[in-house]
């Protein structure tokens, strides 16, 4: 009988308990419970109980999870147990700001083939890796054999480079563009926009620091304004 498949939801929440668990660690703490986890990450113990379910059996009846064996484990499931490396495409203020982060590493990412169109970038070293023009990315994706990259580059250029990434091998993307790009089925992406969260966050707020009256006045747009009797 073949494995139920995963939620990618699942997926996703893997990441903050393996933080939350190594910060745990570092405070010399040995094991918890799946409540206290919970309490921690601000979800309830039966969805922790439920996502790790879906890996195996981590834990033990009314004595917990040791911290330790189920930060590892999480790592497995990941595949964190290795270094990966990364094509980053864009070297704008964005770009250089991803290259130059120092958090990738010690998460078991490192960014090893930097691309730009602007040939004023080309040449530039960041942490011992040249940055090369972005018509060479057909070639050395492949021949490094790189399965991941970032997008850093306008919108109106995100889709094009996607595409190329795409044709070059690449199988999981993490998009920092203002752009939804299309790829295969069996390529993964994860959009990053602060913008758009932003832009969320900003519904909760009034400018008057008041509840709004109404939370969305319709007779603002035409169209949809409430029918008059």
């Amino acid at each position: 009988m073949s494995s139920p498949e995963i939620p990618d939801i699942v997926i996703r929440r893997l990441p903050i308990y393996l933080r939350t668990l190594r910060r745990m660690q570092d405070l010399g703490i040995e094991s918890v419970s799946s409540e206290d986890l919970g309490a921690h990450i601000g979800v309830t113990a039966a969805q922790i109980r439920r996502d790790l379910s879906y890996f195996g059996r981590f834990g033990k009846q009314g004595k917990g999870y040791d911290i330790p064996t189920l930060a590892d484990g999480i790592q497995r499931v990941l595949k964190l147990d290795r270094c990966w490396d990364v094509a980053l495409v864009g070297f704008g203020q964005l770009g250089r700001a991803i290259a130059h982060y120092r958090g990738f590493e010690s998460n078991s990412f490192r960014i090893t083939a930097i691309f730009a169109r602007n040939p004023e970038h080309i040449g530039d070293q960041v942490n011992g890796v040249v940055v090369t023009d972005e018509s060479t990315m057909e070639d050395v994706i492949p021949e490094m054999g790189l399965r991941i990259a970032i997008i850093a580059v306008p919108a109106d250029s995100a889709q094009e480079v996607a595409d190329r990434l795409v044709n070059s091998g690449v199988q999981a993307i993490l998009n920092y563009a203002p752009a939804i790009i299309r790829v295969p089925s069996h390529v993964r992406v994860r959009e990053i926009d602060p913008t758009s969260a932003l832009q969320s966050l900003s519904f909760y707020l009034d400018s008057e620091g008041q509840p709004p009256d109404s939370v969305f006045d319709t007779s603002m747009l035409p169209g949809l304004a409430e029918p008059r009797s």
